[in-house]
């Protein structure tokens, strides 16, 4: 499954949902802690500014990453980032990017038709095939925006 570090997720989505947003996801790399938001009407800079300061109170009492971070609040834009199971079964029919953790067939990417989700593996129509990924084996996965 995507890398999410489920127990900042956890913390901080009480404090997102309680602002009316959904939390699509949250990644941890290195000094960088981006959470992603949406809402039915679109983010705007403002919206990023009300959950970051809900999020940051959050954070400095709950102090759960040790040193020094940034905290980025982001929409998840056209490529949304796929986090959770659900969002596989949500966003099928919809053209998607996958990186692998470890290579299937000699390849670690892949690029085509989110089929959806069965029996916890993604399905995916790529280069004239089916495969099928468990969440495990996906690194990371994000939406192929149509211009």
């Amino acid at each position: 499954m995507p890398r999410e570090p489920a127990e900042l997720r956890n913390l901080i989505e009480p404090a997102v949902t309680a602002l009316g947003y959904e939390l699509v996801g949250v990644e941890l790399s290195r000094n960088l802690l981006r959470v992603y938001i949406d809402h039915e009407t679109g983010i705007s800079a403002d919206d990023c500014r009300k959950v970051s300061y809900q999020v940051s109170g959050v954070l400095d009492v709950e102090d759960p990453i040790s040193g020094q971070y940034s905290l980025e609040i982001s929409s998840p834009g056209l490529d949304r980032p796929l986090f959770q199971a659900g969002d596989f079964e949500r966003f099928a029919g919809q053209q998607v990017s996958l990186k692998l953790a470890v290579p299937v067939e000699g390849k670690r990417k892949y690029k085509g038709l989110l089929v959806g989700l069965d029996d916890e593996r993604v399905i995916v129509n790529a280069e004239g095939q089916e495969f099928r990924f468990s969440l495990d084996q996906i690194d990371q996965a994000k939406l192929v925006p149509n211009y």
